[in-house]
Parts: structure tokens; C-alpha cells; sequence
């Protein structure tokens, strides 16, 4: 058992929640205020891994010696990266766009423990329902949606619109918890 404090780089209240199910309980939350605008032409995994590394690097040089877990989870169509809505118009735009279509989930997760960052990307794939422009609107109006990439919750009432997922639940949710275990145990951190 590692004697270093656990961090958790994030302010996803649902990363927090989907830790503490696993029984993983973060010495602190610090999220890291840093751009995370993606770089022109940057594919959705790629940018993933690099707003994942520089989280965990920002709040690992805020607390030297703490193993740092940092997460980003990108909802991605094609090559294009959707974004987190912050407002209804988004959340809007963002159901047009999966209306009916697959899409991927990438979330990729950074773990720096000794110094030394270790790294994992975790995809799901996620197919929507084709949605009427009323169904769009009513879910539009839960505000479940809020802070939420892509524009959805699966965990809420959008999963009721979800027929099928390829691959890890936890990771739509926003953190892949398996792997992400897995990571923990090396640097130490166990249930």
C-alpha cells in the first residue's frame, strides 16, 4: 500500500462517484485549470491523451510526491470532437449530430506516481436511436446534459435513447474503472 496521497485531477463529480463505488477514496480532488481548446487538426484520441497528461502534470507539480490520476473523456463522431455543453444550443447540436448514428467514447487516463506517468485509453462504441426533434427537445429541456461531452448522460435518461454499447459502461460515464484500477494497484492505491 502506498503511504503517497491519492489526487484525483478532475472535477467530475461522476469520476468521483464512479472511485468511491470501486472503493477508491482520493486524499483530495484538485482540478486542474488548464486549455483544454484541441490544437487544429487534432484527432479525438490524440487530444484525449494530451488534456489527460497535462492535468495530471499541472496538479503533480502543485503536489510533488502525490500519485496523481487524471482523466479526459472525449465523445467523438469520425474525427471530430464534440464538446462538452455548456448550454442547450450545444446539447441540441450534439444530439442532432448522433441522431441515429454510432459514435466512439475515448477516454484516456494519466497516472503519475514516483514521478513517473503511466497511461491508458479506453474506448467504448455507442450507438443512438434516431430521435424525433420533440424526443431532442424534451431531453434538452432535463438539463441532464450540462458539462457532459457530446451532450449526453448515459447514466440518466438518455440511456433510455442508447440501445447498444460496445465496451466499458463506466467509461461513458466518464471513467474506464477497470483499467483504471488496474493502474492504481501499480502505483500502490487498492481498495
Amino acid at each position: 500500500m502506498s503511504h503517497a496521497p491519492f489526487i484525483l485531477a478532475s472535477a467530475s463529480p461522476r469520476r468521483l462517484q464512479l472511485l468511491k463505488q470501486a472503493g477508491l477514496v482520493p486524499y483530495k480532488v484538485a482540478a486542474a485549470d488548464i486549455d483544454e481548446s484541441p490544437l487544429k487538426n487534432e484527432i479525438p484520441i490524440d487530444y484525449a491523451a494530451r488534456i489527460a497528461s497535462a492535468k495530471a502534470e499541472k496538479i503533480e507539480r502543485e503536489n510533488p510526491g502525490a500519485i496523481i490520476l487524471a482523466a479526459d473523456t472525449v465523445v467523438a463522431l469520425g474525427r471530430r470532437i464534440l464538446p462538452k455543453a455548456e448550454d442547450e444550443k450545444t446539447a441540441k447540436t450534439c444530439l442532432e449530430l448522433l441522431n441515429g448514428r454510432r459514435h466512439r467514447v475515448h477516454t484516456a487516463i494519466t497516472l503519475i506516481a514516483n514521478g513517473k506517468p503511466r497511461h491508458a485509453l479506453v474506448t467504448t462504441h455507442v450507438k443512438v436511436n434516431r430521435l424525433t426533434a420533440k424526443e431532442i427537445a424534451a431531453y434538452v429541456a432535463t438539463n441532464e446534459w450540462h458539462g457532459k461531452a457530446g451532450g449526453y448522460g448515459i447514466q440518466g435518461i438518455a440511456e433510455t435513447f442508447i440501445p447498444w454499447i460496445g465496451g466499458s459502461y463506466s467509461n461513458v460515464v466518464g471513467l474506464p474503472i477497470a483499467e483504471t484500477c488496474k493502474l492504481l494497484a501499480h502505483a500502490g492505491v487498492h481498495p
